[in-house]
């Protein structure tokens, strides 16, 4: 991995990729599967930072 990539994905600037994953797994260690889920979670941080869900309502299933 090249010293850029991985700068990019410190700072927040590039994702860590299935791809990138297996790397850091190899690399530095913990669970490809840790690594993904980690990116998830920081994505779900953003997310709530800029996402306005006052508009959005439950939806009502109909029983069938």
């Amino acid at each position: 991995m090249a010293a850029s990539t991985l700068s990019r994905v410190l700072n927040g600037s590039s994702r860590v990729t299935p791809e990138m994953a297996l790397r850091l797994s190899k690399a530095v260690g913990r669970s490809p599967e840790s690594w993904l889920a980690m990116q998830d979670a920081h994505d779900l941080w953003l997310a709530r930072q800029r996402v306005d869900l006052q508009g959005v309502s439950r939806l009502a299933f109909a029983a069938s």
